[in-house]
């Protein structure tokens, strides 16, 4: 994958992903929790498992393994967002830093997973090999992404705020950048990861009303940059003329979407 800058991850993304981190916590980072789900089962993630969660946000997946009795670790750059991460896994040990450059000693880990993390390092080869490093000869390293976009809603929600955004340069990784079954096994094996398995699933985006839906779209990181841009309510508009076409009924929005990830042994 192309590397198009050499700033550190928590330059480019600490400040964007935790200027709405309660938003993201409550509203937006369950949205794939599936996809966790099904990565921590396919990874036989159980008691005693010692996980890092590289790209940990809020730390809903750190919970997740918590509560099937890993000892969590997580990193990311966003310390609002590590709080909550804190608050939700007490014993849980939560470090401010980057993925391309882990606190950990080598073979730390039997497993560690990246959720929608590796592609949007500054270094994503680098990161990854990070990520190998940390883990023990014959662990799990666990990257998850979106699915192909073709026929999924929820890519057309994710589209909506690319007006509103400068032109990405050419190589810039994006939430697709990754979402092809040899692409994304070819990305671990260039960080030195032999694949194992790659896995797919379908999943739904839930909102009970628009306003909890706005919530949960503007927390992002993209949302973010773009209301710096061309404020927030032209980031509001462009998401509800998105969300419009999945309203049900009852004013409740649902929204398909899919995550592909591959496991990897380190």
């Amino acid at each position: 994958m192309t590397t198009t800058s050499s700033q550190r991850t928590s330059d480019v993304n600490g400040r964007l992903w935790g200027a709405r981190a309660r938003d993201w916590a409550e509203v937006q980072e369950a949205q794939f929790g599936g996809g966790y789900d099904h990565v921590l089962a396919s990874a036989s993630v159980g008691p005693g498992t010692r996980l890092l969660d590289a790209g940990c946000g809020a730390g809903l997946a750190a919970r997740r393994a918590a509560d099937l009795g890993a000892i969590i670790a997580g990193i990311d750059a966003a310390p609002l967002l590590l709080d909550i991460a804190r608050e939700r896994c007490p014993d849980g040990d939560f470090r401010e830093g980057d993925l391309e450059e882990l606190p950990h000693a080598d073979d730390s880990f039997d497993v560690v997973t990246g959720f929608n993390a590796f592609q949007f390092a500054a270094n994503p080869v680098a990161a990854l090999s990070e990520a190998r490093r940390v883990t023990r000869p014959g662990g799990i390293v666990a990257v998850m992404t979106w699915g192909r976009p073709d026929g999924m809603e929820a890519a057309s929600v994710v589209a909506a705020l690319r007006p509103l955004l400068p032109a990405p340069p050419p190589g810039a990784p994006g939430p697709f950048a990754l979402s092809d079954p040899d692409r994304l096994s070819g990305f671990v094996a260039d960080a030195g990861l032999v694949p194992r398995e790659v896995i797919e699933g379908d999943i739904f985006w839930a909102y009970p009303d628009e306003a909890t839906a706005l919530r949960g779209l503007n927390s992002s990181g993209v949302a973010i940059r773009a209301a710096g841009l061309v404020g927030e309510a032209a980031v509001s508009a462009a998401h509800a003329a998105a969300l419009a076409p999945f309203r049900q009924p009852d004013g409740s929005f649902r929204i398909g979407a899919r995550y592909m990830a591959v496991l990897a042994l380190a």
